[in-house]
């Protein structure tokens, strides 16, 4: 048996009658020289202009509350940034779970004349959509 780069050059066998053999890897793909995305620093340089929905004061309160203590905006608009696309995404997630529970229901029209149908979203849409980001949301024994 010969070794060669840390692989086998002899068949594999499963007993007398394998059909496993060893295929060596031959030219690999190379990896991409040139950036495929543009650097961090253009995106940092964009979250310098950027005015994100939380304000900074408010990030920088909770920031400060969890022990991180910053004076660079770049962080705190990155942070809410973060925090900015988590809200969006259970929110999307919970309008979802509310559409499909409700597709069955009676449909109101408007004053045009077109139908439009609402939505009411309950707690348990949010608690499924936050429960697809690891959060777990449980009623107080008292509302059980």
């Amino acid at each position: 048996m010969s070794e060669s780069n840390g692989q086998y050059d002899d068949h594999l066998s499963n007993g007398s009658n394998s059909n496993y053999q060893y295929q060596p890897v031959t030219d690999q793909a190379p990896l991409p020289t040139g950036p495929t995305s543009p650097p961090i620093s253009d995106f940092l340089v964009q979250l310098e202009d950027y005015t994100p929905t939380i304000p900074d004061s408010v990030t920088a309160h909770y920031l400060a509350t969890a022990g991180l203590e910053t004076t660079d905006p770049r962080i705190l608009r990155l942070v809410s940034l973060a925090a900015q696309k988590f809200v969006s995404d259970v929110a999307s997630d919970a309008l979802t779970n509310c559409k499909m529970r409700q597709s069955n229901t009676a449909t109101t029209t408007t004053k045009k004349g077109g139908k439009e149908k609402k939505y009411v979203m309950t707690t348990e849409d949010l608690s499924l959509a936050l429960g697809d980001q690891g959060v777990n949301v449980r009623k107080p024994p008292y509302y059980q």
